[in-house]
């Protein structure tokens, strides 16, 4: 046995071979950049951002060794041969050093670009061909002697260090041991390599991406030191990048809109609570007050305590809509009105732009508390990353949870995503007691998520529905009343603005939720129990998740600029209201204004529709439509997306001396 194990003791001497090389990498890109971070980097933190860094070289490491680890792992004698010992030497030597280089290439590379290297690289220099892209980067590389000399050291070191396979067993009565732990170390290393490419095990983690390191990091540079470049690119390969549509000149678009937002007012700022709770699933199609004459007026909904709340002394909105159909694409909408086109944000370099929001502008330039709550394992679906970077303090997750004793920690595990909803929000209640005020909050619901169970307790309380998700919809509903219950005890409640969204729809029925825009159909309410005069129900304007950073700064007197895609919904004009989301089924854009819907393929108006009298899409009015209202709305849909494009792929998302 000692013998066989001996194998797998070579493979995992190799692979930490690697882990040296990359932090000695790191190392030295810490060293040649250390301007860039002398100033902030203590000695613990910088041990911090190296730790993470292992989070990322380790899939790093697996994908470029993938055939090493067969070769290593496959359960055949043939792999003992001298012959073979060659070819895995050759393959180990030239992947690692391909990966090092690149780690050391960067290093020359990023105080031009502040961003690790990724795939969108071959898009830039596409024109530049193979050749030219080598000069480009190998020059810089070469004209620092010392990280050739470097290289060439690893690469030798990676030639000397390898461990071959040991010899070969030839007692036959060996040979059956030897196969039962060569296909068993096969079999539990398939799916070790899984969890650890993915960065974790469990159903509730989403496959880390370069976006994930912003949960590590106190500021967007710091993402160098966490990040490698062959991570960076292997993350971002077929990740289609912005690219800045050529429709009119930057001037021509500035003039039709721009999401920079002045002080409006000279009103001395109102230093208001805010709390923003984004309920997992929470389409229109669940809520039974916006579906009254729904069914013939039979409709009832899933959701009584939200309908009493909004008929009690809250402002929505008639016409409101998602920004994107994924979790992960309505956080960036709702707290930093940013909207989703083509890819999703997370997923793309644009990840690492410095991004702003209301933590950042209320927690830095107004002494605000802010924290994100999130009943999930810390770090699912990349939440936790994208809230520190958009300024927020403190994260709440599973963990927190459970390290409270106060409540019952996993005991209140759903068993697949999340802390049920009525202990966590109970738990996010608890917390706000504590924090200075004023404070801004975020809570991300999980519970009304497949696979749509509720506690045991509650089996047969709750409507059934014609979905399963509807009875979720009623539990979220019941946890959000004893939500309100309990923070309507609190002294902060009253000086406190709610403002309540979904992230995305699921599980449409009706005709109407079943178009393209019925997709998108999501609450939008504001409430303030200590504000009487901000109720109603508009029935005019059109209204998106990214309005919502702009009308929470504006009703609380923000007196500082600040880039927002979005609008204020409370003071703006109804008939600038506009909605424009990406339809990923067609690869087209959605443009909402007025009393027409568009369908742009991005470069066409391919369909229109007049969405308030024809619910259903059942029209293309484009040939009958207005001239000018189709000339006026095209050219406002491009001037967003010039913009959004433009400030996505330059870096341009917060306000600096050279981009207001």
């Amino acid at each position: 046995m000692k013998q066989q194990l001996s194998t797998i003791g070579a493979l995992v001497w190799n692979l930490l071979v690697a882990f040296m090389a990359y932090t000695l990498c790191r190392i030295v890109f810490l060293t040649l950049n250390w301007s860039l971070y002398a100033g902030t980097l203590t000695l613990g933190h910088t041990m911090e951002l190296f730790g993470a860094g292992l989070l990322f070289d380790t899939p790093a490491i697996l994908y470029t060794n993938a055939i090493i680890l067969l070769m290593f792992l496959l359960p055949l004698h043939w792999k003992e041969r001298p012959g073979f010992y060659r070819v895995a030497c050759w393959i180990y030597t030239i992947v690692n050093s391909i990966a090092v280089y690149m780690n050391l290439m960067d290093c020359v590379y990023f105080p031009f670009t502040g961003k690790r290297t990724t795939a969108s690289v071959f898009a830039e220099f596409s024109n530049e061909g193979t050749g030219e892209m080598l000069k480009i980067f190998g020059g810089q590389f070469l004209s620092h002697w010392y990280l050739v000399l470097l290289a060439g050291l690893i690469t030798w070191a990676f030639w000397k260090l390898f461990r071959p396979i040991p010899k070969r067993v030839t007692h036959p009565t060996h040979l059956g041991r030897y196969y039962v732990i060569q296909v068993l170390a096969l079999l539990l290393a398939i799916p070790l390599c899984i969890g650890a490419i993915r960065g974790g095990f469990t159903k509730a983690t989403r496959p880390i991406t370069i976006s994930n390191a912003n949960q590590y990091v106190n500021r967007p540079a710091e993402t160098g030191i966490v990040l490698n470049t062959p991570f960076s690119i292997f993350r971002t390969l077929k990740k289609t990048p912005f690219v800045v549509p050529d429709y009119m000149s930057d001037e021509e678009a500035l003039a039709l809109y721009t999401p920079l937002h002045q002080p409006a007012d000279s009103t001395a700022f109102t230093p208001r609570n805010v709390v923003v709770l984004i309920l997992e699933s929470y389409s229109k199609q669940h809520i039974g007050f916006y579906n009254r004459t729904l069914r013939d007026g039979t409709y009832q909904g899933f959701t009584p305590f939200l309908d009493s709340l909004i008929t009690a002394g809250a402002m929505t909105y008639r016409y409101s809509y998602a920004n994107g159909r994924k979790s992960i694409e309505g956080m960036p909408s709702v707290l930093s009105s940013l909207p989703n086109f083509v890819e999703p944000l997370f997923l793309t370099p644009a990840s690492l732009n410095a991004m702003s929001g209301l933590a950042r502008e209320l927690g830095e330039n107004k002494g605000y508390t802010t924290a994100f709550f999130h009943g999930a394992q810390n770090g699912s679906m990349g939440f936790q990353a994208f809230a520190r970077a958009t300024g927020f303090q403190r994260y709440y997750g599973r963990n927190e949870y459970n390290a409270d004793p106060n409540f019952h920690g996993d005991a209140d595990f759903d068993g697949t995503w999340a802390i049920w909803d009525e202990e966590f929000f109970q738990f996010y209640a608890a917390q706000m007691n504590k924090m200075r005020e004023p404070f801004m909050t975020a809570l991300f619901s999980a519970s009304s998520h497949d696979p749509f169970v509720v506690p045991e307790k509650y089996k047969s309380r709750f409507p059934q529905g014609e979905r399963p998700l509807q009875q979720c919809i009623a539990y979220t509903d019941y946890a959000l009343k004893r939500f309100f219950e309990t923070a309507s005890q609190q002294p902060w409640f009253k000086n406190t603005l709610f403002v309540i969204t979904a992230d995305h729809v699921s599980q449409q029925i009706d005709p109407f939720y079943c178009t393209t825009l019925g997709h998108y159909a999501v609450p939008i309410i504001l409430y303030a129990p200590g504000d009487p005069s901000l109720h109603g129900y508009d029935e005019e304007q059109v209204v998106e998740q990214i309005d919502i950073m702009p009308t929470v700064l504006s009703y609380l007197h923000y007196d500082k600029p600040y880039i927002a895609f979005g609008r204020d919904m409370l003071h703006s004009p109804a008939d600038e209201g506009f909605a424009l989301h990406w339809l990923p089924e067609s690869s087209s854009y959605e443009y909402v204004w007025g009393d027409y819907t568009l369908h742009f393929d991005g470069q066409r108006t391919v369909a229109a529709y007049a969405f308030r009298t024809d619910s259903t899409f059942s029209h293309n009015v484009l040939a009958t439509m207005p001239p000018a209202t189709l000339e006026r709305m095209e050219r406002h849909m491009k001037a967003i997306i010039r913009q959004y494009m433009q400030r996505m792929t330059d870096d341009k998302l917060v306000i600096t001396a050279d981009n207001q």
